[in-house]
């Protein structure tokens, strides 16, 4: 780091600190005995339990928090995790870095993403885009690896978006928003009993807005815009008094821009060819959730998906006649279509059914999936267009025991064994294959240690499958690359405090990394002057990383609250270097990729009145490399939001504002190569802009 951000973040971050407590204390609505923070339930794990009960380090964003920050994509609640990322590259975040690990983007490869996404139980895994957040109930965000439950595409955590369920009472609204950037939103929901035993929920919308870039070349302020339609339909059957059966819908088209890098470094471009971020998306689930007896519940879930992409730039990011005599024109376009099925089907022990004298809960499941993925790629540079397909077919059984060892002690024991294969073949005559056995899982102790405090330690084996590099100029010793294993050990204490109006959250992590995955590139000068990139996975011999995490949610009083998230993370290559023409280059002792050693959150919300709520947000990160390849790094950041919300049980009405200082926060970057023929292609830094400074009115009308 050229400077420490602490002395920027703590201040930032512990900011409602520097209330007076005696302001605190002689506030007009005072802490009473009935003023409880509200349990968080997590649904990913195979039971659902309390947040403040699992034993593994986990933040919910509920729909209350969603809606505070006035947030229509995952990626912009993403600070409330600590050491949670995303990299962008495209018009939204469509992979995720949890503690470090994680992909940054998808060009020719197939990539196994470290983080996974699920949508209502169907994976969506590198399809990111389609993580809007209209009409979603929570957000869950799991650090750490979840070898046991997920397996593989899960190695540094996983993320588990839940919409809205079905309701017995009829229920809907509609809701409308409008801002700056010519940003518009309209939505509706609606949910309700279709029968005695049957319920249903349908919820609808639309999203557009400009964006925020400026295309002088082009006299266009919407070559950057966003062009959003998402539509859920969910079904809750009672079966019997015994068996639910459930049904999700899912339809997503994204069609945004995408002309985001400035030869100026700034936020006007001067593209003749903008580029495009699309994804359409139509995906299904079905859930079977049956006791069978006193001993013996099945869950089962089938889920199906299919999505059509493209991802396209304008690789010159000029126009023909910026500079006749060095000038280059080159566009880039990628059409990729995704199939995914999958069926996991699981027995879970009933209070009869317990082992071991009924001290042992237990789990026993198995998992297939198929998965397709075909690529189009049209670029200036080819001769003729590119085509690719690959299958991965994945089989895995697992299996966890809970055990009572004593009162409040527990023991859980997961594993998970899994075959992974893949088979790929493309136009340039590269055709291979893998074939992979598995194995992943946990060990956990954790105690009550008073009705207070929960501790926990936890030793966790994640993975991430191995593949095949494509570019047809790579050596065949490099065709490969190994399976990433990911060896983590955690220890945690959840506390809940002063009757349960003060929740922390603690956990402390460490990790080694086997056979990490780098994504490894270097430029090279074409004929004309242009530049590409030659781009294969490699495996680093190891590397490490450790931190420390913590979260919480502070009932001050009674209109009063204050909740605060932080992370700490060191992050290093151990023994990496790679070859290039340039000679061989060391990677040992630097930072990793999309790590950012601080990281925090913090959000003060004081209801004024039983109608009117003010809140106010800040969240700041520290600087990071963009990539392995290079050394570029982001600039640390601290950002403010707020929100002013007159609420009534017809309707509700906010003013809303994100990035209040306009900060130009860096969210991906390339350094290493010159990209502006009028400085004649002189090696720069170049860098993509987060969101600026976006205010709103946003309103619902509840019936």
């Amino acid at each position: 780091m050229n400077r420490s951000l602490l002395s920027v973040l703590l201040p930032a971050a512990l900011a409602p600190l520097s209330l007076p407590l005696s302001a605190v204390v002689q506030a007009e609505d005072a802490v009473s005995d009935s003023v409880d923070l509200p349990t968080v339930t997590v649904t990913a794990d195979f039971r659902q339990t309390d947040v403040q009960q699992i034993p593994e380090a986990t933040t919910v964003v509920t729909g209350t928090e969603i809606e505070a920050r006035s947030a229509e994509h995952l990626e912009q609640v993403l600070s409330f995790a600590p050491n949670v990322n995303f990299s962008s590259g495209a018009s939204r975040g469509r992979y995720f870095q949890i503690r470090g690990i994680g992909e940054r983007s998808q060009f020719v490869d197939p990539v196994n993403p470290s983080v996974g996404l699920v949508i209502d139980g169907i994976d969506m895994t590198g399809l990111g885009a389609a993580a809007t957040l209209f009409d979603v109930q929570q957000v869950e965000i799991l650090r750490g690896p979840q070898g046991t439950r997920f397996g593989a595409n899960s190695l540094a955590g996983m993320i588990n978006i839940r919409s809205s369920d079905p309701t017995a009472e009829t229920e809907g609204y509609l809701s409308a928003r409008a801002g700056n950037y010519d940003t518009y939103g309209l939505g509706g929901a609606l949910s309700g009993a279709l029968s005695e035993r049957v319920q249903g929920r349908i919820a609808m919308q639309g999203f557009q807005s400009d964006g925020y870039v400026d295309n002088d070349y082009l006299n266009r302020d919407d070559t950057n815009d966003l062009d959003e339609k998402t539509a859920r339909g969910k079904l809750a059957w009672q079966l019997s008094d015994d068996t639910d059966l459930g049904l999700t819908l899912l339809y997503a088209d994204i069609d945004n821009g995408y002309d985001a890098f400035s030869l100026d470094k700034n936020r006007t471009t001067l593209s003749d060819q903008p580029g495009v971020d699309a994804q359409d998306t139509l995906a299904g689930a079905l859930s079977v959730d049956s006791r069978l007896n006193g001993s013996v519940q099945l869950q089962a879930v089938l889920t199906g998906s299919t999505s059509d992409s493209e991802y396209s730039y304008d690789e010159d990011w000029a126009y023909v006649g910026i500079a006749p005599d060095w000038e280059y024109s080159s566009f880039d376009q990628y059409l990729r279509e995704f199939d995914r099925t999958s069926a996991d089907i699981r027995l879970l022990s009933m209070p009869e059914g317990r082992l071991f004298g009924g001290r042992t809960d237990w789990v026993a499941g198995v998992y297939v999936m198929q998965r397709n993925e075909d690529l189009v790629r049209n670029y200036t540079y080819q001769a003729e267009q590119f085509t690719s397909e690959l299958e991965s077919v994945s089989a895995a059984l697992y299996g966890e025991l809970t055990t009572e060892l004593a009162s409040g002690v527990h023991l859980i024991t997961g594993l998970r064994l899994e075959n992974w294969t893949n088979d790929y073949r493309d136009s340039n005559a590269i055709d291979g294959s893998t074939d992979e056995d598995l194995a992943g899982g946990r060990i956990t102790l954790e105690a009550m240690l008073n009705p207070y405090n929960l501790g926990y330690a936890t030793l966790a084996r994640g993975y991430k499958p191995g593949g095949i590099n494509t570019d047809p100029d790579i050596s065949e010793a490099n065709r490969e690359f190994e399976t990433e294993y990911n060896n983590t050990l955690e220890l945690g204490l959840k506390s809940s405090l002063q009757d349960d109006r003060l929740q922390t959250r603690i956990a402390a992590f460490y990790i080694q990394r086997k056979d990490q995955q780098v994504k490894s590139s270097y430029a090279y000068q074409n004929p004309d002057n242009s530049f590409s990139f030659q781009d294969y996975l490699a495996n680093a011999a190891e590397g490490r990383n450790w931190g420390l995490e913590l979260e919480s949610n502070w009932q001050l009083a009674e209109r009063l609250n204050w909740a605060l998230s932080y992370g700490y993370l060191i992050t290093e290559f151990v023994d990496y270097s790679y070859d290039t023409d340039d000679g061989e280059f060391s990677k040992d002792g630097r930072q990793q990729a999309m790590a950012p050693q601080y990281s925090a959150a913090t959000a003060l919300t004081y209801d004024l009145t039983q109608a009117l709520s003010f809140r106010v947000e800040s969240e700041a990160k520290d600087e990071f490399y963009f990539s392995d390849s290079h050394d570029e790094k982001s600039k640390a950041y601290v950002l403010w939001h707020a929100r002013l919300a007159w609420q009534k049980p017809d309707y509700s009405v906010a003013l809303y504002g994100r990035n209040l200082t306009d900060r130009a926060t860096e969210v991906r970057g390339f350094g290493g190569f010159g990209n502006d023929p009028r400085l004649e292609y002189a090696t720069d830094r170049y860098v993509q802009y987060g969101e600026p400074r976006t205010v709103g009115v946003e309103g619902k009308l509840y019936f």
